[in-house]
């Protein structure tokens, strides 16, 4: 199991968020555990680059994570690390 690389804050979802990942069967904890331990998802290399950074100087942390063919979850982890929050990007 991979460490964690950053703190997560108050964890919320939007019920939007927790719609979604019920209809198809992901457990919310399966992907804040990949955001947390640096598997992004479906970023590009910049963006991916940009979470290193993020990481080391105190920045936003963004994941995207395609859980069906119509179906995308962002992860957000605020640049004071006091909230990470799981929304769907039409909630953004």
């Amino acid at each position: 199991m991979s460490e964690p690389l950053f703190t997560l804050g108050h964890v919320v979802a939007t019920l939007g968020a927790l719609k979604a990942l019920s209809e198809h069967e992901v457990l919310p904890t399966n992907l804040i555990h990949r955001h947390v331990t640096g598997d992004w998802g479906d970023l590009c290399k910049e963006d991916k680059e940009q979470n290193v950074t993020g990481i080391v100087h105190g920045l936003r942390i963004f994941s995207s994570y395609q859980i069906s063919t119509d179906t995308k979850i962002w992860i957000i982890t605020e640049a004071d690390r006091s909230s990470t929050t799981l929304l769907m990007p039409g909630e953004y």
